[in-house]
C-alpha cells in the first residue's frame, strides 16, 4: 500500500504512481533470475590419456645450429660451408624416425633475414622439433 505524506485536500487528486507492486514484482523476477541461472564451474574438463607414457631415461638427441653475426651457420659447432649441406643435413634429421630437438642460437647482431632462411628451410623439409633459444640476450 503506498502511503501519501502531507496534507491533501478531498479535492486534491493524487498524482503520484503507486510503485510499490512494480517493485515487488521485479524483486520477484530477479530471484527467478537468480535462481535459473546455472552454476557456473571453474573447472577445465580435459581428455587424459588413460595409459601413461613410458618413462624416458635417455635424453632426447639435441642439434645445435648457431647464426653468426654475418649470415655463417654453425651445425653442433662445425661450420656449413653452402645452403644446399643445410638443407641436406636437415633433410637427413627430418628423415629420422625420432627427430632430434633442434635449437637454433642466433648471434645478437645477426639480420633477421639469415635467421628466417634457416627457420623457413627446416620448416619446409619438415623438421618439427624446433627452438630459438637463448632469447635472454635479446632482452636490452
Amino acid at each position: 500500500m503506498a502511503m501519501s505524506v502531507g496534507s491533501a485536500g478531498e479535492d486534491d487528486m493524487m498524482v503520484e504512481m503507486n510503485t510499490t507492486p512494480l517493485i515487488d514484482v521485479m524483486l520477484v523476477l530477479l530471484i527467478m533470475f537468480i535462481i535459473t541461472i546455472p552454476v557456473q564451474t571453474h573447472a577445465v574438463k580435459m581428455n587424459m590419456p588413460v595409459n601413461s607414457p613410458p618413462n624416458v631415461t635417455t635424453p632426447p638427441e639435441v642439434i645445435e645450429i648457431d647464426v653468426d653475426f654475418d649470415g655463417t651457420i654453425a651445425w653442433n659447432h662445425e661450420l656449413v660451408p653452402t645452403r644446399a649441406d643445410l638443407q641436406a643435413r636437415l633433410y637427413r634429421t627430418a628423415q629420422m624416425a625420432d627427430q632430434p630437438e633442434v635449437h637454433l642460437n642466433p648471434n645478437k647482431l645477426v639480420t633477421y633475414k639469415y635467421v628466417a632462411m634457416v627457420m623457413a628451410e627446416a620448416q619446409r623439409l619438415g623438421v618439427t622439433k624446433i627452438g630459438i633459444v637463448g632469447n635472454e640476450k635479446f632482452m636490452n
